[in-house]
Parts: structure tokens; C-alpha cells; sequence
């Protein structure tokens, strides 16, 4: 059974890259706005994007999360290469590299989250000043957008989205964990934060997508979310960390690779809206 949870999340990493890439290209010729409601192509990005994130809800229930989890985090070696596609233009090597660096040194430091079994549990003081948290971040990363430019402004805005993408993963781990085959548990404001912080994140991921820049912002949501997340479960829901000297070198090597693949998509030009084939490489990196 652990092989159909992972062909299942292979189909769902490639569903919600093709998601991702749909949106983004919309985002970039439509920009963030209600605009996009009305681009038939940016909803159906948004409907293979849910189909692909469910269907990894779906693999977790067939195998454990040490093997779906890695699979997921593939979409971003996916997403890119899909990105480049759609604007008529092929990959360049840089996107590839920097894609596989982030994907394997993000991937390394989630191996050194130890296995953990504890139910969830958060009380809404806490839930409250986690929600506070992130709209400092939020609110910081925009403001600092404000003033940047290029990759810069992709990375901060993307910063944003991915801090709520974690605050909806976290809600859910609670919600979720608690829910004991009693529906009635579902009757709690914890239910209703999910879609709301849902709604946000999308929100905010189109903005960071109309940059241009998909790459860093892809690549910096799939980074952002997963550590805000296991740092939440850490600090509020007293799941494990990884401890010892012996993570300690894996661990830097991982950042490192994450550091890296980030600062090699940000020195990419950006993608147009309309197709055009005219964006290149930084002369810094070559085709």
C-alpha cells in the first residue's frame, strides 16, 4: 500500500505544479487583481492545484509522511520547468539547478524531523498570538515589498504567502488531530480560520506571482511553509525536533543547497505576460 500512496502523491505533485504554473502565468499578464476571476485558464489552474493537494491528503492515508512528503516536495522541479513552458520558452539550466538544489536541501532538512506520534493541541491564546505572528510577517514583508524591486519583491511577497500556507497547514494538523471520528469536534472557530486563512494565502500567492519571478516565489512558498510549519508544531503542538551534534553538519549542508538554488532563481530575468519568448538569463548565467 505504501507504493500506491506514493504513486498517488506523484500524480498530485504534478497536478499541483500544472496548478501553479497555470495561475502564475495568469498572475503575470492580469497581475493580482479580481481580474483573474474572469480567466477561465486561472481557474482551472486553481482546480488541478486543490485536485493536487488532495490527492497527497489522500497518499498520506496510504503510506507514512517520511515517504509521501519528499514526493511533494518534487513540485517544485516540476513547477518551473511547467512555468517556462507556458511562456513559450524552454528551461533554462539555472532553473533547473537552482530548482533541484532547493528541492534536495529543503528535502534533507525535513529527514531530520524525527517521527513523531503526539495528538495536537492548542489553545486559542495560542492560536491567537500564532495568527498575530504571522500577520507581523505579513505585514512586514509588504511593507519591505513596497520599496523592492525584481526578484527582491518576489522573494518578500512570497515570504508572506508562505508563512499563511503554514498557519492553514498547522490549523488543520489541529483540527484534524482532534477529530476522533466525531464530526461534532469540527464545531470550533479552528474549523472556520482554515478556508479564511486558505482565501489569504491564495491572495497573496497570486501577488507574489505577478512579479514575474515564479521560480524564487515557488521556490521560496515550498520553503517558508514547511519550516514555519514544523517550527509551529514545535513551539505549540510539543512535537519533536531534531537534536544531536550528528544533524548538526546535515543540517548546515541542506541550508547551504537551500541558499544557493534561492539566490540562483533570483538572479533570473523575469517572465511577461503574452507568451513572449524574449526573457533571458542574467548575463551573469548563462542559457
Amino acid at each position: 500500500m505504501t507504493w500506491v500512496g506514493m504513486s498517488i502523491a506523484l500524480v498530485g505533485a504534478l497536478g499541483y505544479a500544472l496548478g501553479a504554473a497555470l495561475q502564475q502565468f495568469e498572475a503575470v499578464s492580469e497581475g493580482a487583481s479580481l481580474k483573474l476571476m474572469r480567466r477561465p485558464r486561472w481557474w482551472v489552474g486553481g482546480v488541478i492545484g486543490f485536485a493536487g493537494a488532495s490527492m497527497h491528503a489522500v497518499a498520506l492515508s496510504f503510506a507514512p509522511l517520511v515517504a509521501v512528503q519528499p514526493i511533494s516536495v518534487a513540485t517544485l522541479v516540476f513547477a518551473v520547468p511547467l512555468a517556462a513552458m507556458l511562456h513559450g520558452r524552454r528551461p533554462h539550466r539555472a532553473e533547473i539547478v537552482g530548482s533541484i538544489a532547493v528541492a534536495v536541501g529543503l528535502l534533507g532538512l525535513m529527514l531530520l524531523v524525527p517521527v513523531h506520534a503526539v495528538r495536537p493541541h492548542m489553545t486559542g491564546g495560542e492560536a491567537f498570538g500564532f495568527l498575530a505572528c504571522i500577520g507581523l510577517v505579513v505585514l512586514a514583508a509588504h511593507l519591505a515589498a513596497r520599496k523592492a524591486a525584481g526578484s527582491a519583491k518576489a522573494l518578500l511577497l512570497s515570504i508572506g504567502a508562505g508563512v499563511v500556507t503554514a498557519s492553514v497547514s498547522t490549523f488543520v494538523r489541529v483540527v484534524g488531530g482532534n477529530l476522533n471520528g466525531d464530526l461534532s469536534n469540527l464545531l470550533s472557530w479552528f474549523t472556520v480560520a482554515v478556508p479564511v486563512l486558505l482565501v489569504c494565502a491564495v491572495v497573496l500567492l497570486q501577488k507574489s506571482y505577478a512579479v514575474g519571478y515564479f521560480g524564487i516565489a515557488y521556490a521560496t512558498v515550498q520553503v517558508v511553509d514547511p519550516i514555519t510549519s514544523i517550527t509551529a508544531g514545535a513551539l505549540l503542538l510539543d512535537e519533536a525536533m531534531p537534536t544531536g551534534l550528528a544533524n548538526v553538519i546535515p543540517a548546515i549542508f541542506a541550508a547551504a543547497l537551500l541558499v544557493w538554488g534561492t539566490i540562483t532563481l533570483g538572479r533570473l530575468s523575469p517572465d511577461h505576460g503574452g507568451g513572449q519568448t524574449s526573457t533571458r538569463e542574467t548575463a551573469s548565467l548563462p542559457s
